[in-house]
């Protein structure tokens, strides 16, 4: 009498399962985090930046802005830390 572990390697898709984890876990190291590369920083007058690049540029270094903050309290935050460099 067949017990479950037999039955569970005679299954095809126990076999497409582990196929489908082996190729991503393949496509993984191959391409790494690569795969969809981060944004660079904005560049030029922080006052000429999206209200995106503003938030985009302050979690780059961490300093997470807050969700209601304005426009201008972006800027503001972004001026003050201008010279803070991307954190890793």
């Amino acid at each position: 009498m067949p017990t479950q572990l037999d039955r569970a390697l005679q299954s095809k898709g126990l076999f497409v399962a582990f196929t489908g984890l082996v190729t991503a876990v393949a496509a993984w190291s191959i391409w790494g985090s690569d795969i969809f590369p981060a944004e660079s920083d904005p560049k030029g007058n922080p006052e000429d930046w999206t209200t995106t690049e503003l938030r985009r540029w302050l979690e780059a270094r961490k300093l997470h802005p807050d969700a209601r903050a304005t426009r201008e309290e972006l800027i503001e935050r972004v001026k003050a830390n201008m010279r803070t460099p991307p954190r890793p």
